[in-house]
């Protein structure tokens, strides 16, 4: 079982479209009994809250739903839990390695996996539901890909 963890500040837009869109990319693909797929915040400002109604909205363009979904913290234990721990951007990389106290192994940003130091682009500041699904689905991508090369998939 391979154990994903994403990561933003509050949990309500990348971190669950994230984990959303990689559920349903596994789903799709017929590998979904291979993996558990959650997501947390860095911060508390959101815990307990759901989804932000623009992710909801631009998931359920695509026919995936975010029900149930309410926003939980990071723990330092997560970092035993989770195989991989994938943030969104340099902020919350830097803040996953202080809450954890870790600053290698498990710890990745999304981008990677499609080669780029890029952030996932926040739609809380650019209201761009569109380009953060892009980014992100691009990134799940890439995450697939890296599993297949290193024979975890």
């Amino acid at each position: 079982m391979i154990k994903v963890l994403f990561i933003c500040h509050g949990n309500i837009c990348r971190s669950p479209m994230a984990e959303f869109v990689l559920k349903d990319m596994v789903k799709t693909g017929g590998i979904s009994d291979r993996f558990y797929i959650a997501s947390a915040a860095t911060s508390t400002e959101e815990i307990g809250n759901p989804v932000h109604y623009g992710t909801v909205n631009k998931l359920r363009e695509v026919g995936i739903s975010t029900a149930g979904k309410c926003a939980v913290q990071l723990r330092k234990a997560d970092y035993d839990k989770y195989d991989y721990l994938i943030g969104m951007d340099r902020y919350n990389i830097r803040n996953i390695e202080r809450m954890t106290g870790h600053r290698s192994g498990k710890i990745f940003k999304l981008l990677e996996f499609t080669g780029s130091d890029e952030d996932v682009a926040d739609p809380w500041y650019t209201h761009d539901f569109d380009r953060t699904y892009e980014d992100i689905v691009k990134g799940c991508e890439g995450f697939l890909d890296y599993l297949k090369e290193r024979g975890e998939l």
